[in-house]
């Protein structure tokens, strides 16, 4: 084990981010009635330029008026290169830093674009003398940001996840594809030829790399790795099938950009009874060994190792945090 300890940010429940435009606010009382267990309210991608300031207006108010218990709210702001940016930190933060966990930062290209809001958060808590930190979380969709990912990710304490935008990060690698966040029918591989000559075609996940990348530098530096949007929301096994890779990879939750995808990413990215029950299991060996002074933990015959008890420990924990929320 390295002499470096990863310290971990808050253990929030994060399986589905509900994206809401905060321009709509039959979408926000929808939101916050939902059964999401994060929100993104959006200033940014899902709001046009002429309704930026009535939609930060909607959402201050929404903040306000609306029961957001059970869930994490998160404010997507506009871009550092923009305008808009700084008017949505300072507008929103001193209206109601209570109500706001986190800020959602598109487009994070360097650690520099992390320091320069953290500067701004900072004085505004400072200011205003308040003693609760708000997070960030960082959408990974631009060359630059793939690329900086590891400094970006280690760029501040306030740091709590990283999501994979990958209709911007197909933009800005100039990725062959015009769906959002599904496979390419042309990425895939031929086999040898067989002894008929015939030969199969495989598919490949085209994001594969950039989310496996993704995910090292959010575990490394203790922040929850997060897939992005599935655009086909009519798609629900095709989003499935998305989530199920992107858990297998690491990701702790996935965007659900429709309603009807919540429920698919609580229910996919939540730990199945038989999972809990041998994670329990596992950490009930543990007890009963340290109990007896034995030396070596073993489960149906199977040694169990210091990754399978600390992975055990996790898995038990997101069970009780579900539990404890009625989800």
């Amino acid at each position: 084990m390295s002499f470096t300890i990863v310290e971990q940010a808050p253990a929030r429940l994060n399986r589905s981010e509900q994206a809401v435009p905060g321009s709509n606010t039959r979408f926000l009382e929808k939101a916050a009635q939902g059964n999401a267990d994060m929100v993104f309210l959006d200033l940014e991608d899902a709001v046009a330029p002429s309704e930026k300031e009535q939609a930060r207006k909607n959402i201050i108010q929404a903040l306000h008026d609306l029961d957001w218990s059970g869930k994490t709210v998160s404010i997507r702001i506009n871009g550092l290169d923009t305008h808009y940016m700084y008017r949505d930190v300072v507008d929103i933060l001193e209206a109601c830093v209570d109500k706001v966990d986190l800020i959602m930062i598109p487009k994070a290209g360097t650690a520099a674009d992390i320091y320069a809001l953290d500067m701004l958060v900072t004085q505004i808590e400072q200011a205003k003398g308040w003693t609760k930190r708000v997070g960030f979380e960082m959408i990974i969709e631009t060359a630059l940001g793939m690329q900086n990912v590891h400094e970006i990710a280690a760029a501040s304490k306030r740091n709590e996840s990283l999501h994979f935008g990958v209709a911007d990060y197909a933009a800005s690698t100039k990725a062959r594809t015009v769906n959002i966040g599904g496979p390419n029918p042309l990425y895939g591989v031929l086999t040898d030829p067989l002894d008929d000559g015939r030969r199969d075609f495989h598919w490949g996940d085209m994001w594969h790399y950039a989310i496996a990348r993704m995910v090292v530098a959010a575990r490394a530096n203790g922040l929850r790795p997060i897939d992005g949007p599935f655009g086909d929301f009519s798609d629900a096994e095709g989003y499935k099938a998305q989530a199920r890779r992107a858990a297998i990879l690491g990701c702790e939750g996935k965007w659900a950009i429709h309603p009807s995808q919540v429920d698919l990413a609580n229910d996919l990215f939540s730990p199945s009874d038989a999972e809990v029950a041998q994670a329990q299991a596992i950490l009930d060996a543990m007890a009963e060994a340290q109990r007896t002074g034995k030396g070596a933990v073993t489960l149906n015959g199977k040694l169990i190792d210091i990754a399978s008890i600390k992975q055990a420990e996790v898995l038990v924990k997101k069970a009780e945090q579900i539990k404890a929320l009625g989800k």
